[in-house]
């Protein structure tokens, strides 16, 4: 068990070292990625508040990634995860391949990893794909959370995974 202390607050957060962190349900990729970081209590418990702030924690998505994965339903975070990356892009060249690349992954019918929203949606983005901006994706990225927001989200909170990470944190924070 660690003792830190974040920012300028002087109280003390218990963390678990990857050491003290139990991994048994997380996907081996997700393991490696999160090698060397810190699991607080404080930070996971804030991930039950909203799906907003589990996503705002580097970990927390990586964790909900990996138990979508493990119900094979992850497209949606995918989705969402490469539209944030897609509002960074500063090229229109790059911009308009990596548009073309999204609409044909996710949006297109019949998509490899075809994300569910309605044809209206799925038409829209089809004409802002031939003239993309950084917002081309919006609606779509708005309709997936919303999913995550009600379905995949609310499964996370009552899952091994989570529950499991969640009491390990808790213990080590009585001893």
């Amino acid at each position: 068990m660690i003792l830190v202390q974040t920012g300028s607050q002087s109280k003390p957060h218990i963390c678990l070292s990857d050491a003290e962190f139990s991994t048994k349900h997380l996907h081996p990729q997700t393991l490696e990625q999160t090698r060397g970081d810190l699991r607080c209590f404080e930070e996971m418990s804030q991930w039950s508040h909203s799906l907003e702030r589990l996503l705002a924690s580097k970990y927390g998505t990586m964790v909900f990634q990996a138990f979508l994965k493990s119900e094979f339903s992850d497209e949606n975070i995918e989705f969402w995860l490469v539209c944030e990356d897609y509002k960074k892009i500063k090229s229109s060249f790059r911009m308009s391949s990596r548009a073309k690349k999204i609409f044909k992954r996710y949006i297109k019918a019949e998509a490899a990893r075809e994300i569910n929203i309605d044809h209206k949606t799925r038409e829209l983005i089809w004409w802002n794909v031939k003239a993309p901006t950084t917002e081309c994706f919006d609606e779509a990225q708005r309709i997936v959370y919303g999913l995550m927001e009600r379905d995949s989200y609310p499964r996370f909170l009552r899952s091994d995974i989570y529950r499991t990470l969640l009491d390990s944190t808790s213990n080590s924070t009585k001893v």
